[in-house]
């Protein structure tokens, strides 16, 4: 399941990671828009078990999962390291 939801200048978006980091990230890529980044961990949120095949299904389920509990739209992300010699491995579960 995919939502799209037009964002207007300014409206609340909630990134579903607990990764200061990544917060820092995101605020500083969004800021030109003027959203308020808020971060899953400070709002409460607990992290979803990641059960997807792939990086995209798990950014989906912990965006869907923060929108969800916080009722706002929600960003998620996923990565992992994927080695070639190792034939992707270890990928998601890295």
């Amino acid at each position: 399941m995919t939502c799209r939801i037009r964002l207007t200048p300014g409206a609340r978006l909630v990134l579903a990671t607990h990764n200061a980091g990544k917060v820092a990230e995101f605020r500083s890529l969004l800021r030109p828009w003027s959203f308020v980044v808020e971060a899953a961990e400070a709002l409460g949120l607990q992290e979803p078990v990641e059960t997807g095949e792939s990086f995209e299904d798990n950014a989906r389920l912990k965006a869907c999962a923060a929108a969800r509990v916080a009722g706002t739209p929600a960003l998620g992300d996923d990565s992992g390291l994927c080695v070639d010699v190792l034939g992707g491995a270890p990928g998601i579960h890295s």
